[in-house]
């Protein structure tokens, strides 16, 4: 699926039409700084029913919020250097014992994935608007 997203609440009309896609556990999500990961996951979460306060997990590597349909852990792997760093923040855990890991930077883990499902968001901030692929 593709969408652009124009202005703030253009990310509803993407929640809207993803969750009743969304087949997996596992959610990685990738853009530069600034494309709206974060912003998206706020909105997501909420139309999951969530009532948490949603921010970005930068410093504290991983977030854990409440659903009704379970708890969903937030990654942040960017300052991540190596798989043994990913590996200590015990992502195998998470990822077994959640109802969705929503994985921003998943790039330094994304190998370690093979033979697993999961979808896969990208967002291209082109300055006015962005693009957004969902797989």
């Amino acid at each position: 699926m593709q969408f652009i997203i124009n202005k703030l609440a253009d990310w509803q009309g993407v929640v809207d039409k993803i969750i009743p896609d969304l087949q997996h556990n596992i959610f990685l999500l990738k853009g530069n700084l600034g494309a709206g990961k974060t912003t998206f996951t706020q909105f997501l979460l909420k139309k999951l029913g969530s009532t948490d306060e949603v921010n970005s997990p930068t410093y504290s590597i991983v977030n854990e919020y409440n659903t009704p349909k379970g708890k969903i852990y937030h990654f942040d792997l960017y300052r991540l250097k190596n798989m043994e760093e990913v590996y200590d923040i015990g992502i195998e855990e998470y990822l077994d014992n959640a109802f969705l890991c929503i994985i921003e930077w998943p790039e330094v883990y994304e190998e370690e994935l093979y033979g697993l499902k999961y979808h896969t968001m990208s967002i291209v901030n082109n300055g006015d608007e962005r693009e957004v692929s969902f797989e």
